[in-house]
């Protein structure tokens, strides 16, 4: 699959939620002192994202 959501640790030890495309970050969260945490960012994103409008600066 071309993309995917990974969790890492940074360096402060935090678990950040990854947006990968063809393996390059497209987009992370912010740190979270648990696994859970980001995991509940990525289920944020997949409920919330598809209707989100999109905003353009002009």
């Amino acid at each position: 699959m071309a993309h995917k959501f990974v969790i890492e640790k940074n360096k402060a030890g935090e678990f950040v939620a990854k947006f990968k495309y063809n393996s390059e970050v497209i987009f992370w969260t912010e740190g979270y002192s648990s696994k859970a945490g980001a995991k509940n960012a990525i289920e944020s994103v997949l409920k919330n994202g598809p209707g989100a409008p999109v905003e353009e600066a002009d």
